[in-house]
């Protein structure tokens, strides 16, 4: 029986992978988890078999320390089949419409200029001030009822615990439980008030994200509170407070990487210049998608195999854990020249394939694909911009990256000086 695997990956963070499949020789590489044989994928064709539901089943994939964390229990996250993509769909009406992104992300770059606008003068740290820029434009973007300055602050603080603390036993991991337990219970109130004054359920078949007479939802909120399941029944509150909190707390996750891209900047005067000029166009979108690349978030996803299956020539047992190593395909040296080089041109002119880039996972967007991509290539693109042409310094600091903490950030947060 293989040795279990909890433990290194706990204290090797990021690299642990990549370092099992340099000892194993490469391929599909086998090890256990929690407990449960896994098998480590890695490859475009990998992304491919991991994002068919033939082969990869969410039910019981995921542990309940981070369903109790990270994505909260029943997400739309944790179905599979015609349950999930009637759930899906309500994402992708509200997540992928070029207009509502849009909105989002000038309602965001308006927030960042007036936040730092404020904050002249002064000393900040960017990953605290990130998370309470991207706090107050999604929130009034979803529609939030009842979130003065007060709630969204709270809001903030609560959703950056959820997401630091799903990986790691100890204090984060119980603030981030706290945390979500006391959103769920504000936004199911909030859901349940709203369905008392009135708020009517779509009509039967009528499209996810719809209400009332056929018209679009005005917000995401409404469109959470009138979206029915496959079987034509509302969410219950608790969960559809959970599937609110699948918007509002990836956008703030935000953050991570627009620390990150002032990271990347620091060292880097000509490339901020050219940020900050727009030169070339597009400039800004592949340096996103580098910085998507280059830094480290998720470490990897995972699925269990539903039936017995056969990888790469390998028996897989059913209820192997599959686990896609984001991490180490986004640094595969097959795929990417030079890949711990951070170089935003190697993106120009090119889109990246979505089963090479994978920072939030592969395959199509109505399968497992994460819905909010589009919003978050497209606000880290905006907020890029908006650093580069942002005057500040940076200050003695530690801004080290430390790769056995997932997900990792600057040490220091990346304190910055705005001046008057």
């Amino acid at each position: 029986m293989r040795v279990d695997s909890t433990l290194p990956l706990m204290v090797k963070g990021y690299p642990w992978l990549s370092e099992l499949r340099r000892r194993q020789g490469g391929g599909p590489v086998r090890t256990r988890l929690l407990g449960r044989p896994a098998l480590v994928l890695r490859g475009p064709g990998m992304v491919g078999f991991f994002y068919d539901e033939r082969h990869a089943r969410r039910s019981g994939a995921l542990p309940g320390p981070v369903l109790d964390t990270l994505f909260g229990r029943g997400a739309v996250h944790t179905l599979d089949g015609p349950a999930h993509r009637a759930r899906k769909a309500l994402f992708l009406a509200q997540l992928t419409d070029p207009a509502r992104v849009g909105e989002l992300t000038a309602r965001v770059s308006a927030e960042f200029r007036e936040t730092f606008g404020r904050l002249r003068g002064s000393e900040v740290t960017l990953f605290d001030e990130g998370a309470l820029v991207l706090a107050r434009a999604v929130a009034d973007w979803v529609g939030l009822p009842g979130h003065g300055a007060a709630e969204t602050e709270r809001l903030a603080r609560d959703c950056v615990a959820m997401v630091d603390g799903f990986a790691t036993p100890g204090p984060r991991h119980f603030r981030a439980r706290r945390a979500r337990a006391r959103q769920e219970a504000l936004l199911s109130r909030a859901v349940a008030r709203a369905r008392e004054a009135g708020t009517k359920p779509a009509g039967e078949g009528a499209p996810a994200g719809r209400r009332g007479r056929g018209g679009p939802a005005r917000t995401p909120f409404e469109a959470v509170v009138a979206h029915r399941e496959a079987d034509g029944t509302p969410l219950d509150p608790r969960t559809a407070a959970v599937e609110l909190l699948n918007i509002v707390r990836p956008t703030v996750a935000i953050t991570w990487f627009a620390t990150f891209a002032a990271h990347a900047m620091r060292d880097a005067p000509k490339l901020r210049r050219r940020l900050a000029d727009d030169d070339p166009a597009g400039l800004a979108l592949s340096f996103a998608h580098e910085v998507r690349r280059f830094y480290p978030f998720v470490p990897f996803v995972g699925a269990l195999a539903p039936d017995d299956l056969v990888v790469a020539g390998e028996a897989v047992p059913r209820d192997t854990m599959l686990l896609l190593d984001v991490y180490g395909q986004n640094h595969d040296p097959a795929l990417w020249d030079e890949p711990f080089r951070f170089v935003p041109d190697r993106f120009l002119g090119a889109d990246p394939r979505p089963d090479t880039l994978i920072p939030q996972g592969g395959g199509p967007r109505e399968g497992h694909r994460c819905p909010g991509e589009d919003i978050t290539i497209a606000v880290l693109s905006a907020l890029s911009r908006e650093l580069a042409r942002l005057d500040f310094a940076v200050p003695a600091q530690d801004l080290r990256i430390p790769l056995h903490r997932i997900p990792t950030r600057p040490r220091d947060g990346f304190r910055l000086e705005v001046p008057r």
